[in-house]
């Protein structure tokens, strides 16, 4: 176990997306990935979140809302920004560590204009489901060149 991949998630709330990032990574990479999650600021652990993962058979529950400071010296080999945000506004990280941007859409601000709870979980779902499928391209899209698509 020792020797897995270091990476880091980071939004800028520290509440859903890269929250669910790590709980699908540890569950689905975590044999060759040790995966952290952080925000540029801690809104907290959004309950939708942990609703849809549980959905999955993934706890979340127990996961915390975090800065970036609140990580200390850890050492990173990847960072990947999930937001547009954090990825404006990501921290410098030594050289070593690779900073990588894959951005999905935010499912608090999506369901805003949600009716109901059933109605807005149906962003979180997406979001989630967008989420999984770039984890199961890890770590190989790690390697891949850098975009600068926006995406």
């Amino acid at each position: 176990m020792e020797n897995r991949i270091h990476l880091l998630f980071i939004c800028t709330g520290n509440s859903c997306r890269s929250q669910m990032a790590e709980g699908l990574c540890q569950h689905l990479r975590g044999d060759v990935i040790d995966p952290s999650s952080a925000g540029i600021e801690n809104h907290g652990l959004n309950p939708l979140a942990v609703t849809v993962m549980a959905e999955i058979g993934i706890d979340i529950s127990s996961q915390q809302s975090k800065t970036i400071d609140d990580l200390g010296s850890r050492a990173f080999d990847y960072v990947v920004t999930v937001c547009g945000h954090a990825q404006e506004t990501c921290p410098f990280f030594p050289a070593r560590t690779r900073v990588l941007h894959r951005g999905f859409d935010d499912p608090p601000r999506l369901a805003v204009g949600a009716a109901t709870e059933a109605e807005a979980l149906t962003h979180y779902r997406r979001v989630r489901d967008e989420i999984k499928a770039y984890i199961l391209t890890l770590p190989l899209a790690l390697e891949a060149p850098v975009s600068h698509s926006g995406v």
